[in-house]
């Protein structure tokens, strides 16, 4: 599939986020990340700001590896500075100090502030069916 300059501009912002996210690197996630992000996933919702986020990239769960597949990933631009990302990712973590890996399903609302991609919005949604169906 061809994607647009956009949707390839947000695929890899959205790396050097996950990127961000493993290597600990705080002060690459909030340059990446809006003043206020909105953030939605199992454990419920929250607005997340810089200092948070930055505490969170330091002290969370460690990401060990992530891998998402470029040809399954879906990104469209709503406007010339609004961006959605959609895609599955499979991560492995240590979390409470015991590995874990999951699949997950994972959408970023991109927004372009003064010339720059910020992340608004993200959600996490693990995969599989809470009813027990296959």
């Amino acid at each position: 599939m061809e994607r647009s300059a956009i949707g390839t501009e947000v695929l890899e912002l959205e790396k050097q986020f996950w990127n961000a996210m493993k290597n600990r690197d705080s002060s690459t996630a909030t340059r990446l990340s809006d003043e206020q992000c909105v953030v939605v996933g199992p454990q419920g919702i929250g607005d997340i700001d810089k200092a948070k986020l930055a505490g969170m990239i330091k002290s969370g769960p460690e990401l060990k590896r992530f891998m998402f597949d470029d040809r399954d990933v879906h990104v469209r631009a709503i406007s010339d500075d609004v961006a959605v990302i959609a895609y599955k990712v499979k991560e492995d973590l240590i979390v409470d100090g015991k590995p874990v890996s999951m699949d997950a399903y994972d959408s970023s609302v991109w927004v372009r502030r003064d010339g720059s991609w910020v992340c608004a919005m993200h959600t996490e949604t693990v995969a599989g069916d809470p009813y027990g169906r296959r």
